[in-house]
């Protein structure tokens, strides 16, 4: 039987889930650069706009961390963010984020949060339960140390978590360069985050 990991993720098949990119939890990340770390959220958010790929966006205790980045919500004008009511790391144990997730209908999950070792992590493993194809992306995380960070990528790969970064998911999304977004995408996403700038 075919394994649907090898299946190329696109906008038919994937949606993204974006966990607690708020000042607060941002302000404690020393795992790496925390401009590179916003910028690669931002960017997917930006980029699964273009291709039309579902968006879920959750978030942990707004009076006390703050709101989603406003980079982000405003892609999605729109859209609810989903504050859990249970305040777990887990966001998944939110009914409205997961039901939220489960009503795209779409099997590839592609998620990242802050902190890597705690929410991205548990909601990882909560979508491999589930039986999500997971997708982490993992330049969009940071954690308070390193090894936080580090270990908490290999305790999600140890699991099953397809780790993948920015340019990688984008260039997935998007498939070629006959894609008619393409141009937008080079545009808002390739040139203002990474190497690719010289594709202009």
């Amino acid at each position: 039987m075919m394994d649907g990991k090898l299946d190329l993720l696109s906008n038919e098949n994937s949606v993204l889930l974006l966990v607690d990119y708020q000042p607060t939890m941002i302000r404690s990340v020393a795992s790496g650069n925390k401009t590179i770390i916003k910028k690669a959220a931002v960017y997917a958010s930006k980029a699964a706009s273009i291709l039309n790929v579902p968006v879920v966006l959750s978030s942990i205790n707004p009076p006390g961390n703050g709101d989603v980045f406003s980079e982000i919500t405003e892609i999605f004008p729109d859209q609810e963010v989903f504050a859990r009511k249970i305040k777990s790391f887990d966001a998944f144990e939110d009914e409205n984020t997961f039901n939220a997730v489960k009503k795209t209908g779409k099997k590839k999950l592609v998620l990242s949060g802050l902190w890597t070792s705690m929410c991205f992590a548990y909601t990882a493993l909560h979508g491999i339960k589930e039986g999500y194809d997971v997708y982490g992306l993992m330049d969009a995380a940071g954690d308070s140390t390193k090894v936080a960070h580090e270990y908490g990528i290999k305790r999600m790969i140890q699991a099953g978590v397809i780790p993948i970064t920015l340019e990688s998911l984008v260039s997935e999304w998007m498939h070629d360069w006959d894609n008619p977004k393409a141009g937008e995408l080079v545009n808002e996403v390739y040139s203002k985050y990474g190497a690719m700038i010289g594709l202009q």
